[in-house]
């Protein structure tokens, strides 16, 4: 949580990788993982590496019960595919194109608000609308929560072993019981009165035969929100911040837009949105030459194992046409299933914001970053946007 690490994590991962690349560290004592065949080698055994470890991480001892701690991201074997294979039906590429047509138009009017606003927040202004306003409408919440969403996700993002002072604890549990109460609410609602949304579906759906519980429901509809979410977010503040301060990278994305798609890829490697998974050890277990005893939790460091040397050639060094997928979305099993939705929010709104400008300057020297240990990206963005010609 220390300003100067959140502001560039990226050489004390590579002291890690060097030196301790298996090591304990605050907080909570978690054993780090940093290299890539490490980290790989954590995601792709959730029998020894238990995803349970989210469930200890997102419901500490201060905060009691917590969604995103019941979710299939905590859970693993038939519990976790058993979701899955209803996340697969919401998320599938028929699904996602469905959404195309919305995203492009939401994202074209977006930007139109910044080239009438001159200068903004680019998070407040267009990385926080646009995939609130498309996860809500999937979801078939109502329109004016859409930008208490954002909130809700931060403040979920943010739990921590211990809190970060009082306050920190006040406003977490505070948005965990205002959030169960709502979606309880809209989950009678749609019992009583069915509609076109993914809660209707939700209650309707039948996984192996069996309906979802309330909880389930609840917590897929946070998972949803959360990873749909922060994932999207921080990957648009990312590129904006990238573009801002590198203008040959932005002047070449303008002259060949066919390079977005690989611009994306190459900023997931480079700026990875999602900093590090949680793990559970089940047994104790030898990786890089260290044991890590039974029952402790293991951070899969996906940050630094996208800038591992081993795996990249000069991973410091933004290259658009690296052929090496990186682990931003994860690995194995609990592979995002949204990756898809994640990947065509960013380009449908990098085309918009390409088309309509021709460069972006930075307003504040300093970039106030997100609190999170899982996440990381600006949490606002002031720029000035420079209309294209």
């Amino acid at each position: 949580m220390d300003s100067g690490f959140r502001a560039n994590p990226y050489p004390s991962y590579a002291g890690l990788r060097r030196k301790q690349p298996v090591v304990q560290v605050d907080p909570g004592g978690f054993w780090a993982v940093s290299r890539y065949d490490d980290v790989v080698h954590v995601l792709r055994h959730p029998r020894l590496f238990t995803s349970h470890g989210f469930q200890v991480a997102w419901e500490p001892a201060w905060l009691g019960y917590s969604p995103m701690a019941h979710s299939m991201l905590a859970l693993d074997g038939e519990a976790h595919q058993r979701l899955r294979t209803l996340a697969a039906r919401v998320f599938n590429g028929t699904a996602v194109r469905r959404l195309e047509s919305r995203i492009r138009a939401l994202a074209a009017q977006l930007a139109e608000g910044l080239a009438a606003q001159g200068e903004a927040d680019f998070i407040s202004a267009f990385a926080m609308p646009l995939p609130t306003t498309v996860m809500g409408g999937l979801m078939g919440l109502e329109a004016s929560l859409h930008g208490r969403f954002k909130g809700w996700a931060d403040d979920l993002a943010s739990i921590t072993p211990e809190p970060l002072n009082a306050a920190h604890a006040t406003r977490v549990r505070t948005t965990v019981e205002e959030m169960t109460r709502y979606l309880t609410e809209v989950i009678n609602a749609r019992r009583r009165e069915p509609a076109e949304d993914l809660v209707t579906d939700l209650v309707r759906a039948e996984v192996q035969g069996q309906p979802l519980t309330d909880r389930e429901i609840i917590g897929f509809l946070v998972l949803v929100m959360v990873a749909g979410l922060e994932t999207t977010v921080h990957l648009l503040g990312n590129a904006l911040l990238f573009l801002a301060e590198h203008p040959d990278e932005l002047a070449r994305l303008r002259a060949e837009p066919m390079l977005i798609p690989r611009f994306i890829e190459e900023l997931l490697r480079y700026e990875s949105p999602v900093q590090c998974v949680l793990r559970f050890t089940t047994a104790e277990t030898k990786l890089a030459g260290v044991t890590i005893p039974r029952d402790a939790v293991v951070m899969a460091v996906i940050g630094a194992a996208n800038r591992d040397e081993r795996r990249y050639s000069e991973p410091e060094r933004f290259e658009l046409h690296r052929e090496l997928p990186s682990l931003a979305f994860g690995h194995g099993a609990h592979h995002c299933v949204g990756a898809m939705l994640a990947r065509m929010e960013a380009q449908r709104g990098l085309e918009a914001l390409l088309s309509r400008f021709q460069g972006f300057t930075r307003l504040s020297r300093e970039v106030p970053w997100n609190l999170s240990f899982a996440v990381r990206g600006p949490a606002s963005l002031p720029l000035r946007f420079i209309p294209a010609g």
